[in-house]
């Protein structure tokens, strides 16, 4: 299991509506967004990339004060390379995306990933369910992670990016 926490921390969220003319046809696709999310260790303890990617929603269910987005993006962990996910993002309960490959140690990879929606769209919890590893994560991606909460924070040092509290070359 590999646990991360992201966090949004960027000043401009981008949900544009698009109309798409292809064809002659009208086709409305609903509300893009782009995501982009530093990532820190399960620990918090220090700063390992970012996530990157797209969603699109899907439908929204008043019901559940929710939506339901696909989702395509990755993770980028420095010089340990990068995990590709996709599948269907749910932001009124737990979801589970599909691990669709990887670059660097993560070569071959594949499996799942938990999200948890923590406080929409700010901050998500994210557990790893990986197969195909060629060899054991670095101790510096693993550790004992927090407890899930809206409340946690990730270190003073690990948000300033100081040397001892990011991975060597980490994707920022």
């Amino acid at each position: 299991m590999f646990i991360l926490l992201s966090s949004f921390f960027f000043n401009l969220k981008t949900i544009i509506k698009h109309y798409i003319l292809c064809f002659f046809l009208k086709l409305m696709v609903a509300m893009c967004c782009f995501s982009l999310l530093q990532l820190y260790t399960g620990d918090l303890q220090k700063r390992v990339g970012i996530t990157a990617g797209l969603c699109v929603l899907i439908q929204n269910k008043p019901e559940k004060k929710g939506d339901r987005y696909e989702a395509i993006y990755s993770f980028y962990f420095g010089d340990y390379g990068h995990i590709a996910v996709q599948g269907s993002y749910l932001t009124y309960e737990d979801t589970y995306l599909a691990v669709t490959g990887g670059s660097g140690i993560f070569e071959g990879v594949y499996g799942q990933v938990k999200l948890q929606q923590l406080v929409f769209p700010f901050k998500l919890f994210y557990t790893f369910y990986l197969k195909g590893l060629k060899a054991d994560l670095p101790e510096e991606l693993l550790g004992k992670a927090v407890e899930p909460s809206p409340a946690v924070e990730p270190s003073p040092a690990a948000k300033a990016c100081e040397p001892h509290a990011v991975i060597a070359n980490y994707t920022n």
